[in-house]
């Protein structure tokens, strides 16, 4: 199973088909993703654990476990870990490419390109 670790936590690979990707995503306390789009796929965001606080373009709200967010082909979106807890989530990416190089940063805490 792939994984890897990220500034803001770790994440792995739980199903990578030609078709749809699968993924884990843990998010430390105090952490964020990038705030980021996608040329070639959209994700569907299932949070299992703690409360994320999801943005989706202008769209910015709490999700706990068992909410879903539906980010669509292009839209700009992170997800922030506000709380002392883990925030795990399962992504499922759909479209015609996964790659990690299909991730355009907007803006970025830990200054990756």
């Amino acid at each position: 199973m792939e994984h890897d670790v990220r500034p803001w936590g770790e994440y792995w690979v739980l199903e990578d088909a030609d078709t749809h990707k699968v993924k884990r995503i843990l998010v430390n306390p105090g952490q964020r993703l990038s705030l980021q789009y996608h040329h070639k796929r959209a994700e569907v965001w299932t949070i299992v654990q703690g409360v994320g606080t999801i943005t989706i373009d202008d769209d910015i709200r709490d999700y706990s476990a068992g909410q879903v967010a539906q980010i669509p082909l292009g839209a700009h979106h992170r997800i922030e870990n506000k709380t002392n807890e883990p925030v795990v989530f399962i992504e499922v990416q759909h479209g015609t490419y996964f790659g990690e190089d299909d991730i355009v940063r907007v803006e970025d805490d830990y200054n990756r390109k």
